[in-house]
């Protein structure tokens, strides 16, 4: 794996270049601040690096921009990014993630921890243009696109999204917060209402953009409250809140119908289109174990997806009446 590390601390960056050399083939290259890393970016090729590694307190240009920098350029949107700091408070970890960290590890750290993150970022890197990351990846039948090579179930990351990440990054991020953050943190879902119709319908291009015009709805909804989002495949929206605030599900979930209801959303041929969700259940994290803690996000995932059955069972009843003689 071909490394990027970023720390203005040069004996951290020697320890890296032997810790990556010891723990397998990898290939690592050192930049000791967020400027000369940007320079090395703009001189490199779009596949020059697999991964990067930051730290956040650093001169001139800290490891968050740094990170919100480089998923700006869309060579390097997907690249996986491990922070490496000795940041532990909330309010860097949010940050971090916000501008798209894909883990975070505080140092000191131990080396079978990191070399365990390591493989998994390795596993990560080797899975980019194939989109089936996280824990999601198996959790709804595939189906065919109009012969392109995508599935329905296939999670992907939405770009230029303020607080939208990859599966795996929500994952990685709830595992961060500490029990005082998860008191008042939160899991709960969206899922796009017929959207085996939509995906039959429409072009792989045409349902990433239904998908992130979606996104962008919701996270407008909901953007008086922190709160990361990841699109896991099939249709569902995986959000995680915090600050105390547990949103009444059909109170949300009519507020984003309703901003869906006034977006113009048009496909390649210029005929609208008429999305609505379906919201699950708001799930508290805080009396969760952290073995537990990634079946929550998971739980959320299937009570949205119990939601959007239960509708269409309902929908069906009322044809059904309707369709019977006087």
């Amino acid at each position: 794996m071909r490394v990027l590390a970023v720390d203005d601390d040069p004996i951290i960056l020697e320890l890296l270049v032997q810790f990556m050399a010891a723990i397998g083939e990898h290939q690592i290259t050192t930049a000791t601040g967020g400027d000369e890393a940007i320079a090395l970016l703009e001189q490199s090729k779009a596949d020059a690096f697999d991964c990067f590694m930051f730290d956040i307190q650093m001169p001139g240009i800290d490891g968050i921009e740094l990170t919100r920098r480089v998923r700006a350029n869309e060579r390097f949107a997907d690249v996986p990014i491990l922070m490496l700091t000795a940041m532990s408070d909330k309010r860097y970890i949010d940050g971090a993630f916000a501008a798209g960290a894909t883990d975070y590890v505080t140092k000191p750290f131990e080396v079978t921890g990191l070399q365990q993150r390591i493989d998994k970022l390795s596993q990560l890197s080797s899975s980019r243009g194939r989109h089936a990351i996280g824990f999601f990846a198996d959790s709804a039948d595939a189906g065919p696109n109009a012969g392109e090579d995508m599935q329905l179930h296939e999670p992907f990351l939405v770009y230029d999204l303020d607080n939208m990440v990859a599966p795996v990054a929500i994952e990685n991020y709830v595992a961060q917060l500490s029990r005082s953050a998860l008191f008042g943190s939160s899991a709960f879902a969206f899922s796009l209402r017929k959207v085996e119709e939509f995906f039959a319908d429409l072009s792989a291009f045409e349902f990433r953009g239904l998908i992130a015009d979606i996104a962008e709805v919701i996270s407008g909804t909901i953007s008086g409250h922190q709160f990361l989002m990841s699109y896991a495949g099939d249709g569902v929206f995986v959000c995680v809140t915090e600050s105390g605030w547990r949103p009444h599900m059909t109170t949300l979930q009519d507020a984003i119908n309703l901003a869906l209801a006034r977006s113009e959303i048009y496909n390649n041929k210029a005929e609208r289109l008429h999305p609505r969700i379906v919201a699950g259940d708001a799930i508290r994290l805080v009396w969760r174990s952290r073995d537990t803690l990634i079946s929550t996000l998971a739980d959320a995932h299937v009570s949205t997806e119990r939601a959007r059955a239960e509708y269409e069972r309902r929908l069906g009843d009322l044809w059904d009446y309707e369709q019977q003689p006087a």
